[in-house]
């Protein structure tokens, strides 16, 4: 059975981000599962917005085209998605936006359809990010992608994350990590 490869990423840009700090948990989960997991920061991409003026007149941005090549090197996404007034943040649209764009390496759609994905949230609030959550699965279902059922919104994130970005609630340690495992599983069962 091939080696599953899974993305991972928080969309927030922010240094201390309470969402890279739960990523990792996740990632610690996949990697348990056998999964090869490559973790980047979207500070590092930065991407105008999407703009079809802007497209038409230069194309698709370098860093546009460098995200499309690493969807297309990975099987799944894991991705841990703060909540911006009870949406998705418009990084990680704006991420996936471009990504989906036609550009010299073919369609956009080629590098989201068929992939997996397995969600976590962190907030400060009692929901956690849920509400957020909503709206990335079906983004993510619309362009053709299986996202994992199970999911992940930790609330209360600033009182349960230790400084070095362990979660130090061993409940929530362990459905954190649960999200990373099962996608690896489920991925590889797919590719397989």
């Amino acid at each position: 059975m091939p080696t599953v490869k899974l993305l991972a990423f928080a969309g927030s840009a922010r240094r201390d981000s309470m969402n890279k700090k739960v990523l990792k948990t996740a990632v610690a989960g996949a990697r348990d599962a056998g999964a090869e997991v490559t973790v980047i920061d979207l500070r590092d991409y930065p991407m105008p917005l999407v703009d079809e003026d802007l497209e038409a007149a230069e194309g698709l941005p370098e860093n546009g085209a460098k995200m499309q090549d690493l969807f297309g090197a990975h099987h799944g996404l894991l991705l841990a998605c703060p909540e911006y007034n009870s949406s998705i943040t418009p990084l990680l649209k704006n991420t996936i936006d471009w990504v989906s764009r036609p550009g010299p390496n073919g369609p956009g759609s080629r590098f989201l359809r068929g992939k997996t994905a397995g969600l976590v949230s962190a907030s400060a609030g009692a929901l956690g990010g849920l509400r957020g959550l909503v709206h990335v699965r079906a983004i993510l279902g619309n362009v053709g992608m299986t996202v994992i059922p199970n999911q992940v919104a930790v609330g209360g994130a600033n009182k349960i994350l230790a400084e070095d970005g362990s979660i130090t609630d061993p409940d929530r340690e362990k459905q954190v990590r649960a999200v990373g495992a099962t996608l690896a599983e489920v991925t590889g069962k797919l590719i397989a």
